[in-house]
């Protein structure tokens, strides 16, 4: 029976929003794999790699060039608005008004996991295969690095509203250093895809966003609130599209175009719900897409090896990052334990990260396998361990600094 191409693309629909949920569901992982978690876990189960390789048939059915096509649309546009509300949930105020404990804190939370992650990635490129054809060894080194250093600001919003501190004083600490070190992985990016061949369209584009950027706030200030949101999707999209035209990726455009909103010219709910409906409607579509490239053509040992170095170095350096700042801070014990398994939390940022280096193909399809098992190990970790400290440190979570 012949099916068209609108038929099976809703068969691949059913899957990537039918399975997750059902794992999620009947096996209750929402503990340590929430419902994000285990999407993502599913989009590599359903891949290449794994269901792919055990029924090739079924893949190249449902998964054609022509439905990956449609599937991956959606998924460009998902994650570019999550990406977009991320940057504009930063409160850079904040993290100004604090900025002496916020910049310790965010600092070596950040530059520690970096050198742990590093120093992973030179051993890693000992060995062939992890290195994409257009990566320098820097980029290559730098771009592992940031990876294991990330921490994926929307998803750790959805974990601390788990744990209901996300608007307590423990929770808008650990935004603040989440926040700034945002800022610092988008702006390593942009160093690492700098285009010497494309650098009069960078120029160009960076004085465009400037002008831009005074005119889309000097109009947002100006308009209803039910107007900035449409409004708003076309900067993204006016970014998104700026940015890629001068080679620094639609993800960055799509970031900056968040970050010189202001957070309050959108309702704190309205954005809440918005984030929530995005997450639940299409971002499971990116999630697929995302586990439609996991390939483990170096060897499956050699991924799974990889990724638990990847592992290590992440959740090492940024445990013994956020100690340090604790020590300097002069923190109360078990207060550096805390953040720091927080700000373990990497998933979509990182995956997204880990998306734009392949795409430029700085890394191959096994280096991004093992950045995503790495990410996902993380992520898992993040609740568990923290719930029962928070029980025995009860005290902690009304500390503001």
């Amino acid at each position: 029976m012949h099916m068209t191409t609108t038929e099976i693309f809703l068969i691949a629909m059913l899957i990537i929003f039918t399975v997750p949920y059902l794992i999620w569901r009947v096996f209750k992982t929402d503990y340590y794999a929430p419902l994000v978690v285990v999407q993502i876990i599913g989009g590599i189960l359903l891949g290449p790699g794994v269901l792919g390789a055990v029924f090739p048939d079924y893949y190249a059915f449902v998964f054609n060039p022509q439905v990956v096509t449609a599937l991956n649309g959606i998924a460009w546009w998902a994650v570019m608005i999550f990406v977009w509300v991320a940057g504009i949930e930063l409160d850079l105020k904040q993290a100004w008004a604090r900025r002496g404990e916020t910049s310790i804190t965010a600092g070596s939370a950040l530059l520690v996991p970096l050198a742990f992650g590093s120093v992973a990635a030179m051993g890693m490129l000992m060995f062939p295969g992890w290195a994409g054809p257009e990566g320098q060894t820097w980029q290559v080194v730098l771009g592992i690095g940031m990876a294991c250093a990330v921490t994926a600001l929307p998803i750790l919003v959805l974990f601390m509203e788990k744990l209901d501190i996300l608007r307590e004083p423990l929770g808008q600490r650990v935004l603040r250093y989440a926040s700034l070190d945002d800022i610092a992985i988008w702006g390593v990016l942009a160093v690492i895809l700098l285009d010497w061949e494309r650098i009069g369209r960078q120029g160009a584009f960076l004085l465009g966003f400037a002008v831009a950027t005074w005119a889309v706030r000097w109009i947002m200030a100006r308009i209803p609130e039910r107007d900035r949101w449409y409004v708003g999707l076309i900067w993204l999209a006016a970014c998104g599209l700026a940015a890629d035209w001068a080679g620094l990726h639609f993800m960055v455009g799509a970031f900056l175009s968040g970050a010189v909103l202001d957070k309050g010219w959108f309702n704190e709910k309205q954005m809440d719900d918005f984030r929530g409906n995005v997450l639940l409607a299409i971002m499971p579509v990116f999630f697929l897409s995302t586990g439609l490239r996991t390939q483990w053509d170096v060897g499956g040992v050699m991924v799974f090896g990889a990724a638990a170095v990847l592992l290590f170095a992440s959740v090492a350096g940024k445990l013994a990052g956020v100690h340090l700042a604790g020590r300097i801070l002069k923190w109360e014990k078990g207060e550096a334990s805390i953040i720091g398994w927080l700000l373990q939390t990497k998933a979509l940022i990182m995956i997204i990260f880990a998306n734009i280096l392949l795409d430029k193909q700085i890394i191959t399809n096994e280096t991004f396998t093992a950045l995503l098992l790495m990410a996902v190990g993380s992520t898992m970790l993040s609740i568990p361990m923290v719930t029962p400290k928070l029980k025995k440190l009860a005290g902690l979570i009304g500390r503001s600094s």
